[in-house]
């Protein structure tokens, strides 16, 4: 399995934009988000960011935060999802990309944690609550451990922290698309153009955009102004719930497919 980096760097090779679907792990159970993995491996996800149930998800819309209480009220934990990990490794060779909040890494401690999910195969890291002041020694951590830490970029982030955010960023950048949470919206805001713009004008990193993208077209819309990356979580995160698992897992291969078609 490649890391992050080295994924976006072969499809820069081949002209491609990546598409990066968003589960989370143990909705509607954890032997159904295995077998997701899988399915999104083999119908175009290039990565795949894997969300860690968590208690109070304060950047996640009302879809996500359901999943996440339905998975925490089945039990589902940090250890459990790392050796969902572990298993699904040798199945895959699609990068998983850990989306977890700090609490959780700072009960563990930072290298524990680091180190932990390493040894399970994870390759990327979203922290959505970690803020650029507070990440630098975090950042070190990770790159000693092989795992690349993504920060999040905001709409309203002005000129001069974009840059500073793009300078740290590890693996991509992820560029949020709307202010506020994640969510399907029908379409999306104009101001990203000029924002995926700027942070290619910024650095050579990829970029990747999320929140709010829920249909083929958006992401065509995306790519065609300038994006590497398109990252799609409430609208598989919803067709995986809403209907019986293998009604669910078809119904999310089918969109994987829809969407990589869509940007290529």
């Amino acid at each position: 399995m490649s890391s992050v980096s080295q994924c976006f760097a072969n499809l820069k090779e081949r002209g491609e934009c990546a598409l990066i679907p968003f589960i989370t792990a143990g909705d509607p159970d954890l032997a159904t988000t295995e077998r997701a993995i899988a399915l999104l491996a083999e119908n175009g996800a290039d990565m795949i960011e894997l969300g860690v149930p968590y208690s109070d998800p304060l950047a996640d819309g009302p879809v996500i935060q359901a999943a996440a209480t339905r998975a925490l009220q089945k039990g589902v934990n940090l250890d459990q999802v790392l050796d969902l990990v572990k298993r699904v490794v040798n199945k895959v060779s699609t990068p998983i990309i850990l989306f977890t909040y700090y609490n959780p890494i700072f009960y563990r401690g930072a290298q524990n944690f680091l180190s932990q999910i390493a040894e399970a195969g994870v390759k990327g890291l979203v922290v959505p609550d970690l803020p650029l002041e507070e990440a630098e020694s975090f950042l070190q951590l990770a790159e000693a451990n092989n795992i690349e830490v993504t920060l999040l970029v905001a709409p309203t982030s002005p000129m001069e922290r974009i840059k500073a955010i793009a300078l740290k960023s590890q693996g991509f950048i992820y560029l949020v698309s709307v202010t506020g949470v994640t969510g399907m919206r029908n379409e999306i805001q104009t101001r990203v153009e000029d924002l995926i713009a700027q942070l290619n004008s910024a650095t050579d990193k990829p970029v990747g955009v999320g929140f709010g993208i829920s249909e083929p077209h958006q992401a065509t819309q995306i790519k065609e102004w300038g994006a590497d990356a398109v990252i799609v979580g409430s609208a598989f995160v919803k067709r995986l719930a809403n209907q019986e698992p293998e009604t669910g897992l078809r119904a999310i291969a089918d969109f994987c497919a829809e969407l990589k078609q869509a940007i290529k």
